[in-house]
């Protein structure tokens, strides 16, 4: 990691800057491989499935048999603990369940608003050699909560053409409609048009690599919405004196384990533990079976001293952070004041792997610093709220004049007659 100390504000953009391509760099890729997709659907989709997955499928869905093999492969131990977050998970996607919003606006002109579930949902689950079955929970346990009735899978095979048994045993469990093994870009695009395997979606959630963000961002421009441009991993730790040197380390590297293009940073007023964290770190990795995965992203990475909690907020909000872990004496100002992160993890018992599994919170969060602008994935994600009015001829006849001047004023005389005509409607029947 890079050891740096004191940089100037104007230095904040360059040293902080993400390890990542461009869109323009990838967006030529994903748009080739779209319009093949649109065109050719599920032949194109085999295409591209060989040449990136090095596998050939006649099939893509996975069946009934192959959910039943792959649930039997699945250790208990591993079923119990899938279980345990799965109920954390609901209990706190439950809990943001909002009734109707309903007010009388003017005497006799009701307004109210009310939530409906997004009805077909599209997750993409990362597979590779890291293979997310937790992100299946972090999607479909709140997209059932909402009530969405069609919630499509895509997940890339291996070799074999199988999907991880504990991906397919967690989409099972959580009821995801159909579970197809199709991986990266072509997933994505897959979803965005439809095929004659795959539904087409109104949205798609989910984490993935660069090419993935991109085909997300790109979908959109067929009218498929998404649940946030969400890239590689990324970490930032603040940590004063009160912090433990080797709960950091190993945060950091929970992190940088994710992948060579993940990020991770520690901010501290203190030098004595970045000397810390950092011999920390060197004896962690080297015990890690993803040790060459996490070494190219702690080469991405920082370790950043501050002179005080001032600055080292000020820092933090200009990068706006996925994770955000606070261990520090003074915990309450960062908490206070933190503005842009997309889930914040506060003192030295709680780690970021909690988050990711099984507290409850979700882990689907934004990165690339678009924390700024978007929220992690949460209940309201899967729904859209609809707003509703009901107007008694007492309320046309209260708010109807005012409507008939602004509707004049912006020279849309169709705008102003409907209200007219009702107008005089009334004043008829009170003759």
């Amino acid at each position: 990691m890079k050891n740096i100390k004191n940089l100037g504000r104007n230095s904040w953009a360059e040293v902080l800057k993400r390890p990542t391509n461009t869109y323009e760099d990838i967006e030529q890729t994903v748009a080739s491989i779209f319009k093949e997709i649109q065109i050719k659907g599920d032949v194109a989709v085999s295409k591209y499935g060989s040449l990136f997955d090095g596998v050939n499928l006649n099939s893509f869905e996975v069946t009934p048999e192959e959910i039943a093999e792959a649930i039997a492969q699945v250790p208990n131990e591993l079923k119990e603990a899938i279980s345990l977050a799965k109920s954390n998970i609901e209990r706190f996607h439950e809990a943001q369940k909002t009734g109707k919003i309903e007010v009388e606006t003017t005497k006799g002109v009701f307004c109210w608003k009310e939530k409906r579930a997004i009805q077909k949902i599209g997750l993409y689950i990362p597979g590779g050699s890291a293979p997310l079955f937790s992100t299946v929970l972090m999607l479909a346990v709140p997209a059932k909560i909402a009530g969405s009735s069609q919630i499509t899978l895509c997940s890339p095979p291996n070799k074999s053409g199988k999907i991880n048994p504990a991906i397919v045993y967690a989409a099972s469990l959580c009821g995801v409609t159909k579970i197809l093994k199709i991986g990266g870009i072509q997933a994505i695009a897959a979803m965005t048009f439809g095929t004659e395997t795959v539904d087409k979606v109104y949205k798609i959630f989910g984490p993935g690599n660069q090419f993935v963000t991109v085909a997300k961002q790109f979908a959109t421009k067929f009218g498929v919405a998404i649940d946030m441009p969400a890239g590689p991993s990324e970490l930032l730790v603040f940590a004063d004196d009160t912090a433990n040197a080797s709960f950091v380390a190993s945060d950091l590297l929970s992190q940088a384990e994710h992948g060579s293009d993940s990020q991770v940073i520690l901010v501290s007023t203190s030098e004595k533990m970045i000397d810390a964290v950092s011999k920390e770190i060197d004896t962690q990795i080297k015990l890690l079976p993803r040790y060459e995965t996490a070494q190219k992203a702690i080469a991405n990475s920082r370790l950043i001293l501050v002179e005080t909690d001032e600055i080292a907020l000020d820092l933090i909000n200009d990068y706006a952070p996925e994770h955000f872990i606070i261990c520090a004496e003074n915990e309450n100002f960062f908490i206070d004041g933190i503005e842009n992160a997309g889930s914040v993890f506060i003192g030295n018992y709680t780690p970021e792997s909690a988050g990711d599994y099984a507290s409850g919170t979700n882990h689907t969060l934004p990165t690339n610093g678009f924390a700024k602008n978007y929220e992690g994935v949460n209940l309201d994600s899967f729904l859209k709220s609809m707003t509703f009015q009901k107007i008694t001829p007492k309320g046309i006849q209260n708010i109807g004049k005012a409507i008939e001047i602004m509707a004049e004023a912006e020279g849309l005389q169709a705008h102003k007659n409907a209200v007219t005509l009702r107008l005089k409607e009334l004043q008829k029947r009170t003759k």
